[in-house]
């Protein structure tokens, strides 16, 4: 709005504050978005491969459950230490270090030729993609006030799955003309890409060079909100909602990692797809996943306009989605191609649905200042789900070449975790710890 001059002939104010504040923060946001997106990319490409490097060095169904297995005994290994590790270090050269590792481990899949290898490999890169997310949770925390935090961690966690769809798209062209080895280096570059740009432009908020006094004030202007009291995690494992969060992402989680390891090869076992004609399957299933996740953060409101609390209407979105994963019990009695492709589309979109209201549950349940560590205890929760599952679905793949029963367990998953939750934590009901 132009500026122009009050009855007393005082110049009026051109601009509101926050207009001129600036919007280097959202630059952070961007290369935090950048870095998720590589990450997936990163864990992709192995299931992608998987009916290549079957032929190629002989892997069996047991043998890559046991690769699937290295990564996430790593990944629940490393959510322990990543977080400590950034806050020792800080977040700029903690998350290069965290980068680098993980994107020398993908590189080194090239180098791999053997299941003993392969899971070697896979094993530093679970180590070093475990940090992803607590350098960025860390990241935002340092540059956005309290109240754009859930808008800047939905950005960032959204490049989740924009690598989910690039991975099929660039693998099979790279495989195809270059070999799987050149598709294990694909990613090496955008992550030396990803070190130089973050290594320049990022900074404390408080030494940024190109940082606004308006943005600073804005990032700070909560930092002496209270979070809650401290307290030992172990007084936390008392709580039944401690419990209840945490069986339900040992219960769910996992069915995600089965999409991203195993959809590939169910492509090509179930209706013959080569390299060349997986990516478009999969680009179609993992693009729903993202309508998913952010549908089921809108999803609550239509419920609350029903009269629903917000706790109700939590749970009334996480039924929903639970019910919408129902229809892939027929997966296995369907000849069509684009039937399954339908019906698994609408899975992944629940579960990134379930995923996001579920994840809220923990906010809902505890205060701030414990939520950090019930985010990471679930998630190691997920992955040691998701190691039990990969050894399951190894040795059921190899004895019965079938996947009825791992799509079984899909089905079940998020209905057995609601009714878990809803026993141990009725309600939703908040926590309240002493100080």
């Amino acid at each position: 709005m132009a500026g122009g001059f009050t009855s007393s002939g005082q110049v009026e104010e051109e601009l509101p504050p926050i207009a001129r504040m600036g919007r280097v923060r959202w630059t952070i946001c961007a290369m935090l978005f950048a870095a998720t997106s590589i990450n997936y990319m990163d864990r992709q490409v192995i299931s992608i491969l998987k009916p290549t490097l079957e032929h190629s060095i002989g892997m069996t169904e047991v043998g890559y459950g046991y690769i699937v297995d290295a990564f996430q005994i790593a990944y629940a290994l490393g959510l322990l230490a990543a977080g400590r590790f950034v806050d020792k270090v800080g977040t700029r050269i903690g998350y290069m270090v965290i980068m680098a590792v993980w994107s020398l481990s993908a590189m080194g899949h090239a180098l791999a030729n053997t299941v003993l290898e392969f899971g070697i490999a896979r094993f530093t890169l679970g180590l070093g993609e475990s940090g992803n997310f607590p350098a960025a949770i860390k990241t935002v925390a340092e540059w956005f006030p309290q109240s754009e935090r859930s808008l800047a961690t939905g950005i960032f966690n959204s490049g989740a799955n924009l690598g989910a769809v690039l991975a099929p798209l660039l693998v099979p062209w790279v495989t195809l003309r270059y070999g799987w080895h050149a598709a294990f280096l694909l990613t090496g570059g955008f992550s030396a890409v990803w070190i130089v740009w973050w290594y320049r432009n990022y900074r404390k908020p408080a030494d940024h060079p190109t940082l606004t006094g308006a943005e600073l004030r804005y990032i700070y202007q909560e930092a002496a909100a209270q979070m809650g009291p401290s307290v030992p995690w172990r007084s936390l494992l008392a709580h039944r909602q401690t419990w209840g969060y945490s069986l339900a992402k040992f219960l769910t989680d996992p069915i995600w990692w089965f999409y991203l390891f195993w959809l590939p090869s169910y492509f090509s076992a179930r209706f013959h797809l080569d390299l060349a004609h997986l990516g478009l399957p999969l680009i179609v299933v993992y693009n729903a996943s993202a309508v998913g996740s952010i549908g089921g953060g809108w999803l609550p409101s239509p419920f609350r306009k029903l009269g629903l609390s917000a706790v109700q209407a939590r749970l009334a979105a996480m039924l929903f989605c639970a019910c919408m994963v129902l229809p892939i019990f027929v997966i296995t009695h369907t000849n069509s191609e684009w039937l399954a492709v339908a019906v698994l589309s609408l899975a992944a979109a629940a579960h990134q649905g379930w995923s996001a209201n579920l994840f809220t549950t923990a906010s809902d349940m505890f205060p701030r200042s414990a939520v950090g560590f019930m985010t990471g205890i679930g998630g190691m929760a997920g992955s040691a789900g998701g190691a039990l599952l990969a050894f399951y679905a190894g040795h059921i793949l190899q004895l019965t070449h079938s996947y009825a029963s791992l799509f079984a367990i899909a089905g079940s998953a998020y209905v057995t975790a609601l009714a878990i939750l809803y026993l141990l934590a009725p309600g939703l009901k908040r926590v309240e710890l002493a100080g």
